[in-house]
């Protein structure tokens, strides 16, 4: 029997600082086909973003590379002035030459300019969370960590994150600046990054799980239909709040372009499950990852 606690701890806090709803939203797709250009509906991404701080989330992820730009500005067009409680953590390292195109670069001179770039379009003068899209293969990591480490200092970033990422490269990292995040995809029924995600568990550092409503095999999307019945849920909805249940350091960030989606999977954070159902999700994944 897995332990899983029956109720769960809304927030957490990013640095010990930055306290935010671990029910939080992903800005990717407020962007166009292959999260590129402009939205279809604009006034749909707006209210969308709108609606967002309204529910009461407070943690929005986002890209200079979800657009490319669009997406920032997007933000800021929606809610600029920001709430005082809102947490913008946004990421470098990612080129954009087309729909769906997402070339790595994670080269000093390439993140300082997408930094600087992220800085004006979301207007302002330091970043909460920067998190590095991708490990760069091409350079020594040494060389990213250095210019993150040398931006905290000029106060341009105030925390750092890193994303697909093993517990190497995170302890490789922290020799450099402290890590208060993770974004590595993450489902109940895809735990690659299981490891990992025990790792920042351990160390108090957020785990933000992307593509978090899974792929999913026959067997796993059967067991889901099963037990969303049982709570009168859809699926996506107890796919979320099984993350939730998960561990306490996992921050969600489920994304849509429509206000009706956004309100759907905000009710996930509503769903209690039992101990039962919890295993029950539990067991499919756990198979991914021992076998």
């Amino acid at each position: 029997m897995a332990e899983t606690p029956k109720t769960y701890t809304p927030t957490f806090s990013l640095g010990a600082d930055l306290t935010v709803n671990r029910m939080g939203f992903g800005a990717m797709r407020i962007t166009g086909d292959g999260i590129w250009g402009p939205p279809r509906d604009q006034e749909e991404a707006i209210r969308v973003l709108q609606r967002t701080v309204e529910l009461g989330i407070n943690f929005i992820d986002t890209a200079d590379s979800y657009g490319p730009n669009i997406s920032e500005e997007l933000i800021a067009q929606a809610l600029y002035p920001y709430p005082k409680d809102l947490v913008i953590g946004t990421k470098g390292g990612l080129l954009r030459t087309g729909p769906n195109q997402w070339p790595i670069n994670a080269k000093p001179d390439h993140l300082k300019e997408a930094l600087a770039g992220s800085l004006e379009r979301l207007k302002l003068d330091r970043i909460d969370l920067y998190q590095l899209h991708r490990v760069d293969p091409e350079i020594p990591f040494e060389q990213t960590l250095e210019f993150l480490q040398d931006a905290q200092e000029q106060g341009l970033i105030k925390h750092i994150g890193l994303s697909e990422v093993t517990v190497e490269q995170i302890q490789q990292a922290q020799k450099y600046v402290e890590v208060v995040s993770v974004q590595n995809m993450y489902s109940f029924d895809n735990r690659k990054w299981e490891a990992e995600l025990m790792y920042c568990e351990d160390n108090a550092i957020a785990f933000i799980p992307w593509y978090p409503l899974g792929g999913g095999n026959l067997k796993a999307q059967e067991t889901l239909q099963q037990v969303s019945e049982k709570y009168q849920a859809t699926p996506h909805q107890v796919a979320l709040s099984w993350l939730l249940h998960r561990s306490p350091n996992i921050l969600l960030i489920p994304g849509t372009s429509k206000v009706k989606h956004l309100e759907e999977n905000y009710q996930a954070a509503s769903i209690q499950l039992s101990d039962e159902d919890y295993d029950a999700l539990h067991q499919i994944g756990s198979d991914s990852f021992t076998s």
